[in-house]
């Protein structure tokens, strides 16, 4: 922003207290930055030309990419193009304003019960993206003097969500369904109370014991909330998620799942109750307050959900290369964590994290290194993620790179204690 100085005319200290105002703001972003870079905690954009796929050109250099949570290759498929384009034709582009004002098409309604279909309940609502899904759950259902009981190492927008409702949170440790069962227990009588829960975890990889946590909260009275990002498309017979495939629909209330990983089109959805619903359209803010998906969007998603249905052995495939990997991982005497897609490789700190990760990208493998706040301290690791599209020989060549770059580096061995949950994610201040 540029001043007039004929605006300050005859004041000058007007204008010096200005120009110290800025340098002063400039000054601080400077000395965070600097913070960062000092931690080992700096990150920069990397730019991914042409399609998303199992191999990518990342910063002008083509690389296998075991990085993206484009789980099924759906992504770049035929049959979303082809959607897009027919809604392209029929909509056009924008949705022109929230789904309270004008904004709420056919194409929204259409793929809302088409994602009830495919989850098994009785209703869905989308939401613009997994982190607004889970900020306007959680501030819809709770509230000042009401408890939530937060698994460990939840997502952040699961932790946002439980900061911006004003309830009291109690983080429980990681899957550790006695401690979560004392928690209930001390949580006061009156208070309404929402377990949350990620399915399969973004970071870790593992899966939460949803059947024992569905069952603690029938017997304490508290709601449950399963967030199902990275199980949608992967998880069950039909690829439901993990809700589905142990068979928990109707107990549990909330269920939570993306549009944009697994089913590589953009957006998120809500599925449960009409009148959760109901709930959610009239309370939600983050659903009332924001323009709505485009036509273009949910016609892709829709497109996803019917191949993910009709294509079970993607899914196949995707077992396949995640065991390869992993499995290949363990003999070469990597720590890896997880049951999943989603493989951690576990090296502890954030210098020597960094350094096996840029040492695999010069071999021409695109792995992200994982550091604090995104996962605790102590625990950085390159976090793998596997494709349906994968080829054995990619995988075979990956197994050599990460033989050779994790020579001389202070990895984490199977023989090293392990460290996943020595320290908590902050979930409240």
């Amino acid at each position: 922003m540029s001043l007039d100085p004929a605006c300050f005319r005859g004041n000058g200290s007007v204008v010096v207290f200005l120009i110290s105002t800025h340098r002063g703001m400039a000054d601080f972003i400077e000395q965070r930055l600097e913070e960062i870079r000092s931690r080992n905690l700096y990150r920069q954009l990397k730019l991914v030309g042409g399609e998303q796929d199992a191999t990518v050109v990342l910063d002008g250099r083509e690389v296998v990419n075991l990085s993206s949570n484009n789980y099924l290759g759906l992504a770049n498929h035929p049959a979303l193009k082809e959607a897009a384009r027919e809604a392209l034709d029929r909509y056009g582009c924008g949705s022109g304003a929230s789904r309270l004002i004008s904004g709420n098409m056919t194409a929204h309604e259409e793929l809302e019960q088409r994602l009830a279909r495919f989850k098994g309940t009785e209703a869905a609502l989308v939401f613009n993206s997994g982190y607004q899904a889970n900020v306007g759950i959680i501030a819809t259902l709770v509230e000042k003097d009401d408890v939530v009981l937060s698994d460990q190492l939840n997502h952040a927008s699961i932790i946002d969500g439980c900061r911006l409702s004003r309830a009291a949170v109690s983080v429980y440790r990681h899957c550790d369904m006695d401690h979560l069962e004392s928690l209930l227990k001390a949580a006061p009588a009156r208070a309404r109370k929402l377990i949350a829960t990620e399915s399969v975890f973004s970071m870790d990889g593992d899966i939460a014991p949803l059947a024992e946590l569905v069952e603690l909260a029938e017997r304490h009275g508290a709601m449950v909330m399963v967030d199902e990002a990275h199980a949608t498309g992967v998880r069950g017979h039909d690829g439901a998620g993990v809700v589905a495939e142990l068979g928990l629909r109707d107990r549990v209330l909330v269920q939570m799942g993306t549009l944009g990983k697994a089913l590589g089109a953009f957006g998120a959805y809500v599925a449960g109750s009409a009148r959760l619903k109901e709930l959610l359209i009239n309370r939600a803010r983050s659903f009332i307050f924001t323009t709505s998906l485009p036509p273009v969007v949910l016609a892709m998603a829709g497109a996803a959900v019917d191949l993910v249905k009709r294509e079970p052995e993607r899914r196949c495939a995707l077992r396949h290369n995640t065991d390869k990997l992993r499995n290949g991982l363990g003999r070469l005497g990597y720590t890896v964590g997880g049951s999943t897609q989603i493989i951690p490789v576990m090296v502890g700190e954030e210098q020597p994290c960094m350094e096996l990760a840029a040492r695999l990208l010069e071999s021409g493998f695109y792995v992200q290194g994982i550091r604090p706040p995104t996962v605790p301290p102590g625990t950085s690791r390159l976090r793998a993620t596997i494709m349906a599209t994968h080829t054995n020989e990619q995988l075979d060549h990956a197994l050599e790179a990460f033989a050779r770059a994790g020579e001389n580096l202070p990895v984490q061995t199977d023989a090293d204690p392990p460290r996943t949950s020595a320290t908590t994610r902050t979930q409240v201040g």
